[in-house]
């Protein structure tokens, strides 16, 4: 009978495996593969937070449109939050009393919408001025019958400019004085 013959020497022996503790770093694995995993782990926990995001955020959005974009896409954004964009068409600013509403058309383009804004304060800069064209965005939603029916109505300043020229010309100003100009230290 042939014994088995011993391990020859060219083979390495192998060592017995000490056992890691809980917690201990192995430093034979591959620091790459460590970085792998974290690397992996901060792209899923930025895709939860970005998905997070998109989800609260989705329904939310408010188009802004000048009025004739707006009237060209009735279609599109009728029912649904949006801002239009226009100036106020002169002697069209109406104010009720009961009910408490403010009445106006802008226009953009040749084209005009109706507007219905149910509160009793607008801003201070929002008034019908012969000879001035005032900007107009008003925020809410389009009705079926092509009016508007504003929550929020934002009205754009002349410029501090525009108004010194025209005090300069001997008009009324018709938001109140401007303040004294002071020269630049």
């Amino acid at each position: 009978m042939d014994e088995p013959s011993p391990p020859s020497s060219s083979a390495p022996a192998a060592e017995p495996s000490a056992k890691r503790r809980r917690g201990e770093v192995d430093d034979a694995e591959p620091r790459s593969r460590r970085g792998l995993l974290v690397a992996v782990a901060l792209a899923m926990g930025a895709a939860a937070i970005a998905g997070l995001v998109l989800t609260g955020m989705q329904g939310k959005a408010i188009y802004s449109k000048p009025v004739d974009e707006l009237l060209a896409q009735r279609a599109k954004f009728a029912g649904r939050p949006v801002r239009a964009e226009g100036i106020l068409v002169h002697g069209s600013l109406v104010k009720r009393d009961q009910p408490c509403e403010y009445r106006f058309t802008i226009e953009k383009n040749g084209a005009t919408l109706p507007v219905k804004y149910d509160a009793c304060v607008v801003p201070d800069t929002f008034r019908d001025v012969e000879g001035m064209d005032v900007g107009v965005t008003v925020e809410g939603e389009l009705q079926p019958d092509d009016s508007f029916l504003a929550s929020n109505v934002l009205a754009k300043c002349p410029s501090k400019y525009e108004m010194q020229q025209k005090k300069q010309n001997g008009e009324q100003m018709p938001h109140g004085p401007l303040a004294a100009a002071t020269p630049p230290r």
